[in-house]
């Protein structure tokens, strides 16, 4: 009997958290839209927001994109002229950059600088109790701490991963120059033949869930931080495990249902 109430108590621990969760993924969508549609009190923790996650990312995700467009091109120059396909080449890089890898690499070097950066900064916050600080004044701080971070990170994430696709795409020119050059002009018009709304609609959906996805899982772990200094890492270390996670899920479900 021991054994079965706990496993009990451990279910009903696990369901309780899924509710709560799901909880605040309410509350955060209901206040981020009193927040766009009201007073911007958090306006300067947007914008620091944006700053950081988008604007200070900037090299890592250029140089991340460029190499990724330059294997590519080097691979399929390599291989697909041996089947006779060397034109498909254009196809890979839009199926690997612009709806597949694209925004996943992204929302993964989000979710490493923000995601944790986010935890450890609410996590301090309710250990120092600025979060009961903000309750006692009237404060609703979903409102005016997470909405901003969840706008911030999801208009960054977007942002992102449209400056990767130009990057990879860029990167992959410059790469055929020096492997089978290609006028620019004929290469913009097989990259453009090859692109369809589709794609380009695929790729903005992914990252504007896969930013809301990092948003809400760094900031549910950073205010379930408790007592000690020491949740701190670990709030932080679930953020990204936990995200990652949830990205790839996400990322396959969208996949499946643009295939559908």
């Amino acid at each position: 009997m021991g054994a079965i109430e706990r496993i009990g108590a451990a279910t009903i621990g696990r369901v309780r958290g899924l509710l709560y969760a799901l909880g605040f993924m309410v509350d955060v969508f209901k206040q981020t839209f009193r927040f766009v549609t009201r007073r911007k009190v958090g306006s300067r923790v947007l914008t620091m927001q944006v700053l950081f996650t988008g604007v200070e990312a900037l090299s890592v995700v250029a140089t991340i994109s460029l190499s990724l467009g330059a294997v590519i091109v080097i691979q399929g120059l390599s291989l697909l002229p041996q089947f006779g396909q060397g034109q498909l080449i254009f196809d890979v890089l839009i199926i690997v950059i612009t709806r597949e890898l694209g925004p996943l690499l992204t929302a993964v070097i989000v979710t490493a600088r923000s995601g944790t950066a986010i935890s450890t900064e609410l996590g301090n916050m309710v250990i120092s109790h600025e979060i009961e600080a903000y309750v006692v004044t009237g404060i609703n701080p979903i409102r005016h701490i997470v909405a901003p971070r969840f706008i911030g990170v999801t208009l960054s994430t977007l942002l992102l991963n449209l400056y990767f696709n130009i990057f990879g795409l860029l990167g992959s020119f410059v790469v055929t120059q020096f492997v089978n050059p290609i006028p620019l002009g004929e290469y913009l018009n097989g990259m453009l033949a090859s692109l369809s709304l589709t794609d380009v609609v695929s790729s903005v959906v992914k990252s504007i869930v896969f930013g809301a996805i990092i948003a809400l899982i760094a900031t549910y772990h950073g205010l379930q931080v408790e007592r000690a200094t020491t949740e701190i890492p670990v709030a932080a270390i679930r953020s990204v495990s936990h995200g990652i996670t949830m990205l790839i899920i996400a990322n396959a479900i969208i996949t499946l249902v643009y295939y559908i």
